[in-house]
């Protein structure tokens, strides 16, 4: 976690204007009582069931002020979620605190589905995180299922009086502001606020159980033969590219001229050893190999992975796959918890670890049972000195010459060595009171101290030379180390995919072999192979690569369950269409949702004949006309008599275009009999949310 002074400054003063009166919250015991307090009051007494648990609260500030909504198919109002628990999310995508988070809100809204509501409201650090194109790229990269909110202005930020990022602010369904907790590490503290939340609105009537339905950014997405790939490690002995497809969840393997020769993992999420076609990994980032055992830093399983490449077989090295709320200074290997694990590099035996989440280098001795503290004492901020008392911010690559370590700390934007015991700031800024390096950041070439890039994530070493990918500049920077000069090296500095001239989107791994610097241009989904003497760039193509292809087994879903209402018998002419119109009416100011066509399944009870089974058990869509929807099936040409089952799934919002969209679905019975006497008629339905 890490705060923004500025902004707290402007809360302050805001305080002052509104006299809100804000507090944290905090766990208070084990049993049904309070879960909240207030910092200026002291504890209530534990509430009766039918009382409000949280009473006092005041009416939440508005989420007018954002530049842009994703992942919402328009803007959310309060009145668009009353009757559901909102926590808003306070974050910026480069706060390796707020990816931590994350796992916490998904557990949230898959434990109250129909209850809660999130609504991250992006509150930007740096300057690139400010597009609303790369918050895109961000939510669909960390798979973020719920709005998202540019704030660009940090409008909603002082409002709420945010300080520091992650922040959740908690709301209850009739509007109200609850409480705000900052920092990571909430899940049960926020599990426990929300079921007393639960419990006291469904009781009081105030609670909205509809099921709701977001139109996500992923969901544009094609498919792709690498998605988001984080880092690149070459091996010019075997003439192999290693490279982390972090989103596919998999390792893949190239020769250096583009030919497939393995892939490891099978692109499921999770955290299983075993061959190469059944592993799992979460999102992997670094590598580093040491004979045949490719090392893999298992980034959001909190995880050292271990390949064997000759047997082809994936273990665990460093586990337990939680997530390390403590510092301590060394652990066993398959005892002791890690935090985020971003890069590795081997040196003389040892495997050096650029641990983003504490802000620290760990090492591995290899062969060892244990894994220990290297450099960096925790504290989120870029300070030269000793190992055990200088400072890193989220260090996210390392690399050797082979006798020195040299890392980049992305949120302190800072190029460092570490020589004979001592950690140095090669270029960047560095040593600055409280905590200020850490908001020095831009894109200015030039020496030492001057030199500004912005949220570095890559870098390579190569004669005497760092190559670094400056990743929100779009950039790669060639770094001296003797000279400590910086300059631009590949890159216009505007997003884009073009290679002549060459552009990049948010690079964040490199590694050099010969006389090529290769490139995880990662918002791109592709490698780039770079001639280091013409800089000739071209995109790398492996061959044969594909997506991963999911092999679910499971049967697909009823589109609505439940009880269906019957209908009485509807008589129809043989060769004639059946036809269904289903009528929607809505309340207030709600109209069908205009992105989400209406979906049908048109299904026979028992066995007939009258309907041809091409025109069955298929989920269609309807077309529709904001209040209507037509279903149309043709019959055969003979009588005979038959009962169907009609399910409709459809969505409806406030204007057919809000934010927060609710779903509905109804499902009747419908005997039907073909007769030569009959008349043609549509059969008009109708269903109320």
């Amino acid at each position: 976690m890490f705060q923004l002074s500025s902004v707290r400054r402007s809360a302050q003063s805001l305080r002052q204007k509104l006299m809100f009166a804000f507090f944290t919250l905090a766990i208070i015991g084990v049993t049904n009582s309070s879960a909240v307090v207030a910092q200026d009051a002291p504890a209530p007494d534990a509430p009766a069931e039918t009382e409000n648990p949280f009473p006092g609260r005041f009416p939440a500030p508005s989420f007018d002020g954002g530049t842009e909504w994703m992942n919402a198919s328009g803007p959310i109002s309060l009145k668009d979620v009353r009757g559901k628990i909102v926590i808003l999310d306070f974050w910026t995508y480069c706060c390796i605190n707020c990816i931590h988070v994350l796992p916490d809100l998904k557990f949230l809204e898959e434990k109250y589905p129909n209850q809660l509501v999130v609504i991250g409201v992006h509150s930007a650090k740096f300057d690139n995180e400010k597009e609303s194109e790369n918050i895109r790229e961000a939510i669909v990269r960390y798979e973020i299922a719920h709005p998202v909110v540019n704030d660009a202005n940090m409008t909603i930020a002082r409002k709420y009086q945010f300080s520091s990022w992650p922040t959740f602010v908690l709301l209850d369904p009739e509007g109200n502001y609850v409480g705000r907790q900052p920092g990571e590490g909430n899940r049960e503290l926020f599990d426990r606020v929300v079921g007393q939340l639960v419990e006291y609105h469904r009781a009081k009537g105030t609670l909205d159980e509809t099921p709701i339905q977001f139109n996500l950014e992923r969901d544009k997405e094609p498919n792709r033969p690498l998605k988001y790939p984080g880092k690149v490690l070459t091996d010019a002995e075997g003439g192999r590219l290693f490279i982390s497809d972090s989103n596919h969840n998999r390792i893949v393997v190239s020769s250096l001229n583009g030919q497939l020769l393995d892939v490891i993992g099978s692109g499921k999420l999770g955290a299983k050893d075993g061959n190469f076609n059944t592993a799992t990994f979460d999102h992997p980032q670094g590598m580093s190999l040491v004979e045949d055992t490719l090392y893999v830093a298992d980034t959001e399983n909190h995880l050292i992975r271990a390949v064997d490449l000759k047997a082809k077989t994936v273990s665990t090295l460093a586990r337990t796959g939680l997530q390390s709320r403590v510092r301590l200074p060394k652990g066993k290997l398959r005892e002791f918890a890690l935090n985020s694990p971003w890069d590795l590099r081997h040196l003389n035996g040892v495997l050096y670890i650029a641990m983003a989440g504490p802000h620290q280098l760990w090492k591995h001795e290899i062969g060892s049972e244990t894994v220990e503290l290297y450099a960096g004492n925790g504290r989120e901020d870029i300070v030269d000195g000793p190992l055990d008392s200088s400072s890193l911010a989220q260090p996210s690559s390392i690399d050797t010459d082979g006798e020195n370590l040299y890392f980049v700390d992305s949120e302190g934007s800072a190029i460092r060595e570490i020589v004979k015991g001592q950690v140095t700031t090669i270029v960047g800024p560095h040593d600055i009171p409280r905590g200020r390096s850490l908001f020095e950041f831009g894109d200015i070439d030039g020496e030492g101290d001057i030199v500004r890039m912005q949220h570095p994530i890559g870098l390579a070493y190569h004669n005497g030379h760092l190559y670094v990918a400056d990743t929100y500049n779009d950039k790669i920077k060639e770094v001296n180390i003797k000279a400590r000069t910086s300059k631009t090296w590949l890159g216009t500095g505007d997003r884009g995919n073009g290679l002549d001239p060459v552009q990049l989107n948010e690079p964040a791994g490199l590694d050099v072999v010969g006389n090529f610097l290769f490139i995880a241009d990662t918002n791109n989904h592709r490698i780039l192979k770079v001639n280091l003497e013409t800089k000739a760039t071209e995109n790398f193509v492996i061959e044969g690569l594909t997506h991963p292809v999911s092999t679910s087994s499971e049967p697909p879903q009823e589109l609505v369950q439940g009880d269906a209402e019957v209908l009485p018998q509807i008589d129809v002419i043989p060769g004639e269409n059946l036809t269904f119109k289903v009528n929607f009416e809505f309340t207030e100011d709600y109209k069908l949702n205009k992105l989400a066509p209406v979906a049908y399944k048109l299904s026979a009870i028992g066995e007939q004949t009258i309907v041809a089974a091409d025109n069955l058990n298929k989920r269609k869509k309807a077309d529709s006309d904001d209040v209507s929807a037509t279903v149309t099936v043709p019959t055969s040409g003979t009588s005979g008599t038959a009962t169907f089952e009609l399910s409709v799934s459809y969505q409806y919002c406030r204007d057919g275009v809000g934010g927060v969209c609710r779903m509905a679905n109804k499902k009747w019975k419908i005997p039907v009999n073909l007769s030569k006497t009959s008349k043609s008629a549509i059969v008009e339905l109708k269903t109320t949310p």
